[in-house]
């Protein structure tokens, strides 16, 4: 495996953790909202990933 999948597959474990955390904080405000801006971090690192190279 190249270091370009290994992140890739890092970045999805990330992604999957923000949602359980998501889930995990139903019901408590300050939790919810770092979670969804820990899945919007994760989301932005992923980006460069996911543009077409050239």
């Amino acid at each position: 495996m190249n270091i370009k999948i290994i992140n890739i597959i890092g970045w999805i474990l990330f992604l999957i953790s923000s949602i359980g955390f998501i889930i995990s904080s139903f019901g408590n405000f300050w939790a919810m909202f770092g979670s969804i801006f820990f899945l919007f971090g994760c989301l932005v690192f992923l980006i460069p990933y996911l543009k077409k190279e050239n």
